[in-house]
């Protein structure tokens, strides 16, 4: 996971320092949740790197954490091959 947080930082420092990319970025919000003081966004880009960001803001400390994943597979379950407990 390390890694995944690395690259996102040496991506906003390309940005920051070379001034330009070869393509347009946008970054659009997922989901996002308030509870009283505190929030939770789940943030992704245009980059087709199968990367997205939760953001997580904790009110009280006033603080804010991102946490980086990366997306590997797809995978699809139909309804009829999951058993929950009582059916």
């Amino acid at each position: 996971m390390a890694s995944d947080k690395m690259s996102a930082q040496d991506f906003a420092w390309k940005v920051a320092n070379e001034g330009s990319l070869s393509y347009a970025l946008v970054v659009y919000v997922v989901w996002w949740s308030k509870t009283l003081q505190n929030w939770k966004a789940l943030v992704s880009t245009t980059l087709p790197d199968g990367m997205y960001y939760e953001v997580t803001h904790n009110g009280d400390a006033g603080e804010t954490y991102l946490d980086a994943y990366k997306k590997f597979d797809n995978v699809v379950v139909q309804a009829r091959e999951i058993s929950l407990v009582g059916d």
